[in-house]
């Protein structure tokens, strides 16, 4: 059951061209927004599309796929766990974030998808 316990699976959209870090360490990060999609009837029998907007970040490996493969449009699978941290704003104020960190990216779609 651990494995399960903070597990995280999306399949959306990239939202925005991933931005590529590299790290003193040697170690690469990439971040980007997807958009998840669902989809109901409301009231009146008409179709409503719900759209929830997630920041993912891969590290190593997984950054490295990110890099050569994701791109803006692209249908993505996600698994990987949340993560959530807290900073102080410009203003002094505390912000807190929550992010899912990718451990796998499925590519998704056609070869041919631009």
């Amino acid at each position: 059951m651990s494995t399960i316990r903070n597990h995280v699976q999306l399949i959306g959209n990239v939202g925005v061209e991933p931005t590529i870090t590299n790290l003193e360490s040697g170690k690469k990060v990439a971040r980007f927004s997807l958009a998840t999609n669902e989809y109901y009837k409301d009231g009146k029998g008409e179709k409503q599309t719900d759209t929830n907007w997630h920041t993912v970040v891969a590290w190593g490996k997984t950054a490295e796929i990110v890099q050569n493969y994701v791109e803006k449009g692209k249908e993505v699978g996600i698994t990987g766990k949340l993560k959530t941290r807290t900073y102080t704003s410009d203003d002094g104020s505390q912000r807190y974030v929550t992010e899912v960190v990718a451990d796998e990216i499925l590519l998704l779609g056609s070869k041919n998808d631009k």
